[in-house]
């Protein structure tokens, strides 16, 4: 008969192995088990079995992980140098690639992503990189995925978060903005006079074909000058006349 004193050291030795067996990980999480150093699989979620000393995990999230990329300073195309920093959004897709084909995913990532944000910008023109960052986030985003997909990381998305440039070049940009808001003004009041030009044009022709239209037009502008009440309106006798004899013609109409 086996004596309570080899049955008690044996029984916890077994529950220390089997609690080194069995293991646990949640929804967001998979396991990848190495025996004796080879792989043999991507466990989880939930309650799995592994042989303790024989099998090495490593547990990786699967959640979608925030990368702040710190400010670069970047040279764009036209010369201009511009301080500016993003936000990487990324997944792991594939805990088995993303432990065996890169030493530290994470830091790789980053790296990846500063590189990166710095080709892009430094390809464009300053106009792009202010006006267009949807582009410049979608064009970051896809150099990146097609970096780390060989790492089993899928690059959700890119957002540019601030752009900086020196004061002088803020002032330079304010004296385009505003010669361009001048030059539109130009432009307008142009096309103002060009149609008013056009349709007094139109006007001339009507007065020459209808010589009456004229009389109408001068009574109507009299009319507009009497309701001052306080300019005296200075013309000859003859064009009274013409004026009485207008009004009479009409009135008799």
């Amino acid at each position: 008969m086996v004596s309570i004193d080899i049955l008690l050291p044996l029984a916890i030795v077994a529950i220390i192995i089997l609690s080194k067996a069995v293991k646990i990980v949640n929804e967001y999480e998979r396991v990848v088990i190495f025996r004796l150093g080879r792989l043999i699989g991507v466990k989880g979620p939930g309650l799995f079995l592994i042989i303790p000393i024989v099998d090495t995990v490593v547990k990786v999230d699967l959640r979608v992980v925030t990368i702040d990329v710190p400010k670069q300073a970047v040279i764009t195309r036209d010369n201009v140098t511009v301080a500016i920093d993003a936000v990487v959004y990324y997944q792991v897709i594939d805990p088995s690639k993303s432990v065996n084909e890169v030493e530290n995913f994470k830091y790789a990532t980053s790296m990846l992503s500063q590189t990166t944000l710095r080709d892009v910008v430094g390809q464009l023109e300053l106009d792009d990189v202010l006006s267009n960052r949807d582009d410049v986030n979608r064009s970051i985003q896809e150099m990146l995925d097609i970096s780390t997909d060989p790492w089993g990381i899928k690059v959700t998305s890119v957002t540019l978060r601030d752009v900086s440039i020196d004061d002088s070049i803020q002032r330079a940009i304010a004296k385009q903005a505003e010669a361009e808001r001048e030059k539109r003004a130009r432009i307008i009041l142009a096309d103002g006079e060009f149609i008013a030009a056009t349709k007094m044009k139109d006007a001339a022709r009507l007065y020459e074909e209808v010589p009456v239209a004229i009389k109408l037009r001068e009574l109507q502008t009299y009319a507009e000058i009497a309701r001052e009440g306080n300019m005296i309106v200075v013309t000859s006798s003859t064009e009274v006349g013409g004026i009485a004899a207008l009004s009479k013609a009409f009135a008799d109409k």
